[in-house]
C-alpha cells in the first residue's frame, strides 16, 4: 500500500521567505531529512528537510516562490512503514523548537537566542559566552575576528558547526576584541567562553536578551561554511590596523563572509576550494556551483598545482590545502626518483578530470564463456597474431556507443552543449614503463576482430618504444582500461575529458552461475563504467553496462 502525502513549510519564523533552490526533481527517491528547497530570509539561510522517505511526485514551488508555514513544497508518495511514521513526525520533522539549531535559524530576526555578557577583570573588560545553541561539544570552523579588532554588535566573532546546522555567534555589544579564548577545532557548549571584549564607552549595559546567534544554514545534511546572508545589516567595522593575518590560520575579517548554499560549500570542500576565493555570478553575488567548478577550471588551465594558489582577473584564486612537507629521511633511509614526463602530463590531467567532472561508477559482469573459447579458437588459427580479449571488447563497446549516442558524445567548452558523434575513436589505455598513454584506434566500427588485433598489437609496441605521436593520442570518442590481465574485481576509472565515460575491465574469474535449473560454472568479466553525470544519468549507466554484457555474452551479437 503507497500513499501520497504534503511535505509542508514547518513554523520558519517568518511569512513570505523566498525559495532560492529546487534540491529534488519528480522521480527522485528521498530520505527523512534529506533537504527538499533552499530558502533564505534576511538573517539566514536554511533547507527544508523531508518529513518522510518515499518517492517525490510532484514539486509544488519553483525558484523564486515565496513560502510561509503550511505552504505545500511537495507532493511524495511512501510506503505504508513511511506513511505510518510520517504521521508521528521525528524531531527532525517537527517544526523546529526551542534551543534547536533549526528554531535558533528560523528566529534569528526576531532575536529570541541570548548571550551572556558577564563582567571580567578590569575596566570595562566583559566575556562574551556561547549562548543556548540546543547541543554539546560544537566545534569551532572559522574565528571571523582577530585580537585588536574592532567590532559592532551583532558582528560574527566565530562560526560554529553542529550536525544540523552552521551558525555563527555574534558581538552582544559594540567593543574592541582584547583576548579570543578560542582557536579552530575546539568545541564549545552554552556558556563556554569565547573572548574578551573591552566594551565601547558609549556601549549601554548588555541584557540578558540580547541577540547571540545569527544562524547561517539550518540543513539536514552536513553542515558548511558560514553564508553572508547571516551577517547583520548593519555596516561592517573596520578591522583593526596592520597586516592581515595569512589565509592559512583561517582568520576571516568581517565582510569577507563567502555567499553561497550549504550544498555549494559542500562541493568547494570537496574540490578543496577555499570558496573565500570564489566571486559569485548569482543574484547579490550569490556563489553558485558552476562559480566554484569554473574557478577549478581556470587554476588548472593555469598550471595549478597544489602548493600554489592561483590568481585570477578578478584578483582572487584557487588555495587548496597545501601538500605536507616531511622530511621523510628521519624516518630511515630513502631514494628520491624523478617522475617521468608522461606521468607529469598525466597527472595533471587526471587531477583535472577527476576535480572538473561529476563521477559516478556503474559496475556489472558479462558472462564471457562461449567468447573465450571462440577467442582461443581464433588464436589458434592466426598464431601470427595476438588475439586478445580486448579486440571482442572494443566490438562490444562500438556497439554500445551505436545504441546509446550520449556515449559517444562531448561537451562543449561553454558545458550548454552535447556534441554528438557520428564516428568511432576507442582509446585504449596502454601501461608502458613510463607511465600511461592512450593510443587511439580510429573507426573502429569498420574492422573486423582480426584487423583489430593486428592494430592492437602495434599501437601497443609503439606506446613501449615511445613512437606514437599525437595525431596518434588524439580524437578518441571513448576509452578502455583494461586490467584483465593484472587482477582485481573492480575499479573507478576516470573519465578521459573530454570524453564522457570510460570502461575499465578487470580480471575475468569462473563463478558458480544459476542457470534456471542448476548452478554451473561461467567465466565472468567485471565492468566497470565511470561515467560524467551532467550527461549520463544512472538509468542509462546501467542500461549500457546491461547491453555490453549481453553483446559480450553473446558473440553472435556482434554480427548485428
Amino acid at each position: 500500500m503507497v500513499d501520497v502525502k504534503e511535505a509542508l513549510v514547518p513554523d520558519i519564523g517568518h511569512e513570505h521567505v523566498p525559495v532560492i533552490e529546487i534540491l529534488v526533481k519528480p522521480g527522485d527517491t528521498v530520505a527523512v531529512d534529506q533537504g527538499l528547497v533552499t530558502l533564505e530570509s534576511d538573517k539566514a539561510t536554511m533547507e527544508l528537510p523531508a518529513p518522510f522517505a518515499g518517492v517525490v511526485k510532484e514539486v509544488k514551488l519553483k525558484v523564486g516562490d515565496e513560502v510561509s508555514q503550511g505552504s505545500v513544497i511537495a507532493l511524495i508518495e511512501v510506503t505504508a512503514d513511511a506513511a505510518a511514521s510520517a504521521d508521528t513526525p521525528t524531531e527532525s520533522a517537527k517544526a523546529p523548537g526551542a534551543g534547536s539549531p533549526a528554531a535558533a535559524a528560523a528566529e534569528a530576526p526576531a532575536a529570541t537566542a541570548t548571550a551572556t555578557a558577564a563582567p571580567a577583570s578590569g575596566g570595562g573588560l566583559r566575556e562574551v559566552v556561547v549562548p543556548d545553541i540546543g547541543s554539546d561539544d560544537v566545534p569551532v570552523i572559522e574565528l571571523l575576528v582577530q585580537v585588536g579588532a574592532t567590532v559592532r554588535k551583532d558582528q560574527g566573532l566565530v562560526t560554529l558547526e553542529s550536525d544540523k546546522a552552521t551558525m555563527e555567534v555574534p558581538a552582544p555589544f559594540d567593543g574592541v576584541i582584547k583576548e579570543l579564548k578560542v582557536k579552530i577545532g575546539d568545541t564549545v557548549s552554552p556558556g563556554s567562553l569565547l573572548a574578551i571584549l573591552e566594551s565601547a564607552a558609549d556601549a549601554a549595559p548588555v541584557a540578558k536578551s540580547a541577540p547571540a546567534v545569527a544562524p547561517v544554514a539550518e540543513t539536514a545534511k552536513p553542515a558548511t561554511a558560514a553564508s553572508p546572508a547571516s551577517t547583520p545589516a548593519s555596516a561592517p567595522a573596520p578591522a583593526a590596523s596592520g597586516p592581515r593575518p595569512p589565509f592559512d590560520a583561517r582568520i576571516v575579517m568581517p565582510g569577507d563572509a563567502p555567499y553561497a548554499s550549504p550544498a555549494v560549500r559542500a562541493f568547494a570542500r570537496e574540490l578543496g576550494v577555499e570558496i573565500h576565493q570564489v566571486k559569485g555570478s548569482g543574484r547579490g553575488g550569490r556563489i553558485q556551483r558552476e562559480d566554484v567548478a569554473a574557478w577549478v577550471k581556470h587554476a588548472l588551465a593555469a598550471g595549478a598545482r597544489p602548493t600554489e594558489a592561483v590568481s585570477s582577473a578578478a584578483g582572487g584564486g584557487l588555495n587548496l590545502l597545501p601538500w605536507p612537507k616531511v622530511d621523510f629521511a628521519k624516518f630511515g633511509e630513502i631514494e628520491e626518483q624523478p617522475l617521468s614526463r608522461i606521468k607529469k602530463i598525466s597527472g595533471a590531467n587526471l587531477a583535472r578530470n577527476w576535480a572538473m567532472i561529476p563521477h559516478v561508477t556503474q559496475h556489472d559482469e558479462a558472462d564471457i564463456t562461449e567468447l573465450e573459447a571462440f577467442r582461443k579458437q581464433l588464436g589458434a588459427e592466426n598464431k601470427d597474431l595476438k588475439v586478445t580479449p580486448l579486440v571482442f571488447q572494443i566490438k562490444a563497446v562500438v556497439a554500445a556507443l551505436k545504441a546509446f549516442p550520449a556515449f559517444n558524445a562531448s561537451l562543449d567548452a561553454s558545458g550548454e552543449k552535447l556534441i554528438l558523434k557520428k564516428y568511432f575513436h576507442i582509446g585504449i589505455a596502454v601501461d608502458t614503463p613510463d607511465g600511461l598513454v592512450v593510443p587511439v584506434i580510429r573507426d573502429a566500427d569498420q574492422k573486423g576482430l582480426l584487423t583489430l588485433a593486428a592494430e592492437l598489437g602495434e599501437i601497443s609496441r609503439k606506446a613501449r618504444d615511445k613512437k606514437l605521436g599525437a595525431a596518434e593520442m588524439s580524437g578518441g570518442c571513448f576509452s578502455i582500461s583494461s586490467l584483465g590481465g593484472i587482477g582485481g574485481t573492480a575499479f573507478t576509472p576516470i573519465v578521459n575529458a573530454p570524453e564522457v565515460a570510460i570502461l575499465g575491465v578487470s580480471k575475468a574469474q569462473i563463478k558458480p552461475v544459476w542457470n534456471g535449473k542448476e548452478f554451473a560454472p561461467r567465466l565472468m568479466l567485471p565492468l566497470s563504467l565511470s561515467y560524467d553525470h551532467r550527461v549520463v544519468d544512472g538509468a542509462a549507466a546501467a542500461r549500457f553496462t546491461a547491453f555490453l554484457a549481453a553483446q559480450l555474452g553473446d558473440i553472435r551479437r556482434l554480427l548485428l
